[in-house]
C-alpha cells in the first residue's frame, strides 16, 4: 500500500533521517493532584463542561490557542503541555516510559477534578487520548482525535506488529539521540513543511521541535511507534470524532486512497465518526483552523 505521503515527514524518521514556542503561560492546576509529567493551564468558563487539549510530539499547549479561544465561551478549558517539550524541563519524563506514566496522570487529575470530560488529542496527543479511554474509560465522556492512527506503524507497513518495528525503532532512538544540535535544527524547516502548510506556523513548529529535551523527544516517539492500539479499538466504546487531512499536493488526486486508509484503521471502533479535512496537512489547527472548528463544535453539541 501507498504510504501517506502527508506523514512523508514520520517516515523520515523511521527511515532514520530524522525527520512552539511556548508562549509564558502561568501553568496552573484546577485539582488538588499535582503532576509531575506535565503541567496544566485552566482556561474557558467555570462551571461549562470540560474540555482537556492533549498537543502532539513535541508540541506546546500553544498549538491550541485559537481552537481554545473559540471553545472558551462554552467550555472550561485544560490545556496540557508534556514536560520536555517545547522548552519545558523535562522532569520525570526524562527517564522511564512516558506515555504510560502521562496516561496515570492524567487519570488522577480527572479523578482529583471531580469530572467527566471531553478529551481532544493531537497525534501522539491522540494515541494518549485512546490509551486513557482504554485503561480509564470512565474518564473520557467523548473524545476528538486529530490525526491519529491507533498503530503508527501502519504508515509504513500495512502488515507490521510490534516486534518487527522493534529493530527500527531501535535505529531511529540511536541515530537521532546521536545526532548534532545544529544538524537537527537545520533539517527542521524541510521536514515540518511537509506537516503544516501554513508558513508562519511553520516557524512555531520548527522552533517548538528544536527546543524540546532531545531524549524526550526521542523516547516518547519510539514509545509511540512500539504502541499497538488496534486489539483494543473495538472494545473502546468511547463516543469518537477523528478528524484527519488531505492534501493532494502530497497525496495526489485521489483522497479516497486516504479515506480507505483511515477508515480501515477504525473499523473496528463503535461510535466513531471519520471526517476528512481538505487543503490541510498534519496540523490541521494551523491548516484549517475553521473548518476544524465546525468539526468539533458540532460533535460536541
Amino acid at each position: 500500500m501507498k504510504i501517506l505521503r502527508l506523514l512523508v515527514t514520520l517516515v523520515l524518521f523511521v527511515a532514520g533521517i530524522l525527520l512552539l514556542i511556548e508562549p509564558s503561560y502561568a501553568a496552573k492546576s484546577v485539582a488538588s493532584f499535582a503532576p509531575t509529567r506535565f503541567t496544566i493551564l485552566d482556561q474557558g468558563t467555570a462551571g461549562k463542561p470540560d474540555v482537556i487539549l492533549i498537543p502532539g510530539l513535541a508540541s506546546s499547549r500553544a498549538v491550541w490557542d485559537a481552537e481554545a479561544k473559540l471553545l472558551a465561551p462554552n467550555y472550561r478549558l485544560h490545556l496540557v503541555q508534556l514536560d520536555g517539550f517545547a522548552s519545558a524541563p523535562a522532569g520525570a519524563n526524562a527517564t522511564g516510559a512516558i506515555l504510560p506514566g502521562v496516561v496515570d496522570e492524567l487519570h488522577q487529575y480527572i479523578e482529583a477534578s471531580k469530572m467527566n470530560p471531553i478529551i481532544i488529542g493531537h497525534s501522539m496527543g491522540g494515541l494518549m487520548t485512546l490509551m486513557l479511554a482504554d485503561k480509564y474509560p470512565a474518564d473520557v465522556r467523548k473524545m476528538v482525535i486529530v490525526d491519529t492512527l491507533p498503530f503508527y506503524a501502519l504508515l509504513f507497513k500495512p502488515d507490521a506488529t510490534v516486534d518487527t518495528i522493534k529493530p527500527q525503532a531501535e535505529i531511529i532512538r540511536q541515530q537521532m539521540t546521536a545526532m548534532p544540535a545544529d544538524q537537527f535544527a537545520a533539517m527542521q524547516p524541510t521536514v515540518v513543511e511537509g506537516m503544516v502548510k501554513n508558513t508562519d506556523a511553520q516557524k512555531l513548529v520548527v522552533a517548538s521541535q528544536v527546543s524540546s529535551d532531545r531524549a524526550v523527544f526521542v523516547n516518547s516517539m519510539v514509545e509511540d511507534l512500539e504502541t499497538d492500539l488496534r486489539p483494543d479499538v473495538a472494545t473502546i466504546k468511547t463516543p469518537m470524532l477523528l478528524l484527519y487531512p488531505y492534501d493532494a499536493a502530497l497525496q495526489g488526486a485521489d483522497p479516497a486512497k486516504i479515506d480507505t486508509f483511515y477508515h480501515a484503521a477504525y473499523a473496528s471502533k463503535p461510535n466513531v465518526t471519520l471526517l476528512r479535512i481538505d487543503d490541510s496537512r498534519h496540523f490541521i489547527m494551523y491548516d484549517q483552523p475553521a473548518k476544524m472548528d465546525t468539526a468539533i463544535e458540532g460533535f460536541l453539541k
